[in-house]
Order: C-alpha cells, then structure tokens, then sequence
C-alpha cells in the first residue's frame, strides 16, 4: 500500500485527510475522474468535504506536479495521476478521457527550431470503441 502521506510531504504539500483521501482516489481511479466524479465518490467517506476544497487541492497537486489537468474545450477539467508523457483520447460522446499511445517523435527536452520542449499535451477528439459499438448496433 503507498504511503500518500509520504508522497504529500516529499511534494512539500501539508496532509490532511482530504488531500490524503484525494490522492488516493487520483491514484487508484485512473479515469481522469472531474471533480465531481471525485466529490460523488468520496462525500460518504468525508460528509464536511467541499467541492472548493477539491479544486483547491488539486489546484496545489498540479502546481507541485504531482498531478496533471487535462485541458479541454468544454471547460471540465479531467485530471490525471500520470505526469508522465502521454496522449489522451476524448469521446464527444460519453466525455470519457482515455490514455492513447501516439508516438509524436518528439520527447521532453527536444529542440524544434529553437524551442525547447518542457512538456507536451495532444488531445484527440473523436467517438471511443464503447460507443461506436453502441452506434453500429
């Protein structure tokens, strides 16, 4: 079992409950859930959770990098526990999220043209095999 309070304090982020509690879920729903999806799961757990206070927490995850946000155009942030390079998939449709593998041939600390490459987030829109299933039937 991981010690997330540990990994709070090596992030030089305080522990408390909440965070701890959110972390954990972070870690073990690896869907890049919204924060309702993390406020719906974990209300039974913690009644006094807000959903300020999950903003506000993941806010301070992606800022030490413990976490990344998944831009979007729809305004509803997904959030992911794995930081490191990858692709993402949505679906216009069920606006699930899902890790896609794309190889882009570019990797972190490459230089294009003068440009040196920190970080890399590609997005592809589209409809997801659950649902294109469901359309044919």
């Amino acid at each position: 079992m991981k010690d997330y309070t540990q990994i709070l304090r090596n992030k030089k982020i305080s522990p408390s409950i909440q965070r701890i509690k959110i972390l954990e879920f972070l870690d073990q729903h690896r869907t890049h859930p919204t924060v309702d999806e993390i406020f719906t799961s974990l209300i039974p757990i913690i009644p006094t959770l807000s959903k300020m206070t999950i903003y506000n927490t993941l806010k301070i995850f992606s800022a030490k990098g413990l976490i990344k946000s998944i831009p979007n155009s729809e305004n509803v942030g997904h959030y992911d526990f794995n930081v490191s390079p990858h692709s993402h998939f949505k679906c216009r449709l069920c606006k699930k999220v899902y890790d896609i593998d794309v190889d882009l041939g570019v990797t972190i600390g490459t230089d294009i043209d003068g440009y040196k490459v920190d970080e890399y987030n590609l997005i592809l829109e589209g409809v997801c095999k659950e649902c294109n299933e469901r359309i044919k039937k």
